[in-house]
């Protein structure tokens, strides 16, 4: 074989390292798509930029006015009384409910699933079933708290004021909702620990549960936390699902003696009061942009919480 001269030997890499470096052709394409996402991402912003504007220069003025009266006042039907106070209590008592229900529910079902359930039909039928339930629209909820838990209390409690539209049926609603999204966001940071961190733990004889507890379960939690955290944000943005479970679209006065009075009375929270103050006359209008202020700051303050979180497991490991 006749050796390649030298001379054509650099001219061929000459060749294959402009090409690499993109110095042979110019593709327009390239830099045209690139061109069109940043477009779209400053368009994106450009939009929610401006509507921030617009509620907050709409709603500081109430909220610096009024002050801490304005986040402890009840509902009323003149707008300079009127507060979110009632709200706020009712969500978070909502969120409760999310908490203690779905969050373990949604870890342990998402647990096994990964770690204990074999490859069969039914597991896979059953990944299926919570992944089309995620994306499920809230409406539906709503309807089947409406069916199943407003007409179970209604029956348990028997007829009064609430008649089983009650906090108990707004909370389990929204349980039901971000179940499903629970499950898939644990399942997904279970999937995410690498296999050999498993097969470390048997290899020194470690049990099946000794190895979810001290190692899977610790690593996938920045994934779990963010998920689980976010879904709550989710749920507390909801307000047809609460609609139809008995939350109060108007005002409300009524005392409960005890705890237990108030889970099974009527309640409010705050998406629904902005979507009641909404429907009222103009004289509303700084109440509704100033309590949208109140739900983002909440909001932001929970996504704050999950990254917070989801950085501190993260630089334990």
């Amino acid at each position: 074989m006749a050796a390649t001269p030298r001379g054509q030997a650099i001219t061929a890499a000459e060749a294959v390292r402009r090409s690499l470096e993109g110095r042979e052709r110019t593709d327009w394409r390239s830099p045209a798509f690139h061109g069109l996402l940043v477009l779209l991402l400053v368009l994106t912003l450009g939009v929610l930029a401006w509507l921030l504007t617009v509620v907050f220069l709409n709603g500081m003025p109430v909220l610096l006015e009024r002050g801490p009266d304005f986040l402890t006042a009840p509902l009323a039907s003149q707008p300079q009384r009127a507060g979110v106070g009632q709200a706020i209590q009712g969500s978070l008592m909502l969120m409760g409910f999310v908490v203690v229900l779905s969050f373990p529910l949604g870890i342990g079902a998402a647990v096994y699933l990964e770690e204990y359930a074999s490859d069969t039909r039914f597991t896979r039928f059953v990944n299926t079933v919570v992944r089309n339930l995620a994306g499920v629209p809230s409406i539906v909820y709503g309807l089947l708290g409406l069916a199943v838990f407003v007409v179970a209390l209604g029956d348990l409690v028997g007829p009064g004021p609430a008649s089983g539209r009650s906090l108990i049926a707004g909370g389990l609603t929204m349980a039901i909702l971000v179940l499903p999204i629970v499950i898939i966001t644990s399942s997904e940071a279970l999937r995410a620990v690498p296999a050999s961190i498993r097969e470390a733990a048997f290899g020194v004889g470690a049990t099946r549960w000794e190895v979810v507890r001290s190692h899977v379960l610790p690593y996938a939690a920045p994934g779990i936390f963010t998920g689980t955290i976010l879904s709550m944000a989710r749920a507390f943005g909801e307000t047809a699902p609460l609609i139809l479970v008995g939350a109060v679209v108007g005002g409300f006065s009524v005392r409960y003696d005890n705890l237990l009075e108030q889970l099974q009375g009527r309640y409010t929270a705050l998406p629904t009061t902005v979507y009641d103050w909404a429907r009222k006359p103009a004289t509303f209008e700084g109440n509704v942009y100033a309590a949208i202020v109140v739900l983002i700051v909440v909001l932001l303050v929970v996504n704050a919480l999950a990254i917070y979180l989801r950085n501190r497991f993260e630089r334990r490991w």
